[in-house]
Order: structure tokens, then C-alpha cells, then sequence
């Protein structure tokens, strides 16, 4: 039998208990902001107010002359306005966050210049409230792509069906009022969905959102 004293080895009752690294429940529900929250919400707002500008202003217009043959299928483009509601939605996870990084995003728009006018800050409160209701129905639970999803499709649905079917295409038939849905919520699933969630991984894959449950989970799935 060895001797445990002559090879150095400590006994069995000398070893350190090995220590579990604690998880983070980053999909909790989280009810208080923050001052951090707050703060991130509004630069996110802004920075996706002034991508509304450009995309109102040198996009916009090429694309809906491409559509011009069948005005329904314009409503592709429906996703590019949903984005912030999901993007705030992903990062704070606070309720009230989509609606909030929606309509600052929709001001600061409005205050760069739009063809719309005041009308945006209509569309941005029914677009983030949505996104909100998607969340709700998970008890702000989960944060997935499919959430994500939901929340794209709730935005866009809520946008067309409670105000740009009596505003923008009234004259259109049921049929191709159908068509608009249609190709809106393929628009906020795709565009605001799962961009809105690629985007929100991607940030947090660069250390950027280390305050927020996206980049505690990313830390949490590359342990150190």
C-alpha cells in the first residue's frame, strides 16, 4: 500500500469541495428598470430613429417603385419599422421596453422628417404593443427567436389591421388587403424577428450588452 504521506497526495478528507458555477436565471421576469435600462433603451431608439431616416429617405422610394406593379407586396418593407420594438423587447425584458424603444425611435424619426408626419407615433404605439402582448403571453419568460417571431408578427398585424387598412389602402379590395397582411407579417417575422434576434445575439456576442440577460447568457453558454 502506498503511503500517501510520502507522495505528496492529500488525503480524501483534505481535498477542496469543487464549486458549481451559479446560473444566472437571465429569463426571469424582470419588472424594475434600471437607470442602465433606461439609458440603453433611449441610444438604441435613436440610433434606429436615424436608420428610419435614411431607409425613409434613399431606400424607401427605389423600393416602392419596384413594387409599383402590385402595391401589396410594399408591405415586405413593413419589418424594417418593427425592429426596435423587438430589439428593445430582447435586450431590457422589462415590460413597457418595445413600446418605449419603438416610440422614441419613432420621434426622433419624425424630428429627422418622414413623409408620414405625425403619424408615425400612432404606428410605433400600436407596433410596440404588439411586441408587448407577445411577451405577456410568456409572462415575459422567454426571449427566443420564436418570441421574437410572435412578437414581429403581432407588431405587424396590429400596424395594418388597426390602422393601415382604414388610412393607407382603403381603396384596396378585401382580397388584396389580405395580400398586405400577408406580406407584412412574413415581413415582421422575418425582418424584425429573427433579425431582431440575430442582431441582439450579435451585439451580445461582442461583450456589448455584459449588463443585460443577452450577454449573461452568452457568458453563461462560454464558461471561462
Amino acid at each position: 500500500m502506498t503511503d500517501q504521506r510520502t507522495t505528496g497526495s492529500p488525503a480524501p478528507s483534505a481535498q477542496k469541495p469543487r464549486t458549481t458555477r451559479p446560473t444566472i436565471l437571465a429569463t426571469g421576469p424582470l419588472m424594475t428598470w434600471r437607470g442602465v435600462d433606461l439609458i440603453t433603451a433611449a441610444m438604441l431608439a435613436v440610433a434606429f430613429g436615424v436608420m428610419f431616416w435614411g431607409f425613409d429617405t434613399f431606400i424607401y422610394p427605389i423600393l416602392s417603385t419596384a413594387t409599383a406593379g402590385f402595391p401589396p407586396a410594399g408591405e415586405l418593407m413593413l419589418g424594417v419599422w418593427l425592429i426596435p420594438a423587438v430589439v428593445g423587447a430582447l435586450v431590457i425584458r422589462r415590460p413597457g421596453a418595445a413600446l418605449f424603444t419603438e416610440l422614441v425611435a419613432a420621434n426622433v424619426e419624425l424630428f429627422l422628417g418622414n413623409k408620414w408626419g405625425v403619424a408615425v407615433l400612432l404606428s410605433a404605439v400600436l407596433q410596440g404593443l404588439g411586441v408587448e402582448l407577445a411577451l405577456a403571453l410568456f409572462r415575459h419568460r422567454r426571449f427566443g427567436v420564436i418570441v421574437a417571431v410572435l412578437g414581429g408578427v403581432l407588431a405587424a398585424t396590429f400596424e395594418i389591421v388597426f390602422y393601415e387598412w382604414y388610412s393607407y389602402v382603403a381603396d384596396y379590395s378585401m382580397a388584396w388587403k389580405v395580400i398586405y397582411l400577408g406580406a407584412g407579417m412574413v415581413s415582421g417575422a422575418a425582418v424584425a424577428g429573427v433579425g431582431g434576434w440575430a442582431l441582439v445575439r450579435g451585439l451580445a456576442g461582442t461583450g456589448a450588452l455584459n449588463a443585460f440577460p443577452p450577454g449573461q447568457e452568452i457568458r453563461e453558454s462560454h464558461p471561462v
